[in-house]
């Protein structure tokens, strides 16, 4: 048995585990990319955002 056939057996034999493992696919996919971006961002924006910049980023106290 390879690996297609074990994928084939545990994954797409029922349309209901299939379905679910392809919803669950696409949002960890779309928090991993939307979390990966974030930090680049971050990385290639250091000292330039509005929380970096020292008279802007401040809140005032009450």
């Amino acid at each position: 048995m390879g690996l297609w056939d074990g994928l084939y057996r545990v994954l797409m034999r029922r349309n209901s585990v299939y379905v679910t493992f392809v919803v669950a696919g696409a949002f960890a996919g779309e928090r991993a990319v939307d979390y990966g971006l974030h930090k680049l961002w971050d990385y290639n924006n250091v000292g330039k955002k509005y929380e970096d910049i020292p008279v802007l980023g401040q809140r005032q106290s009450e």
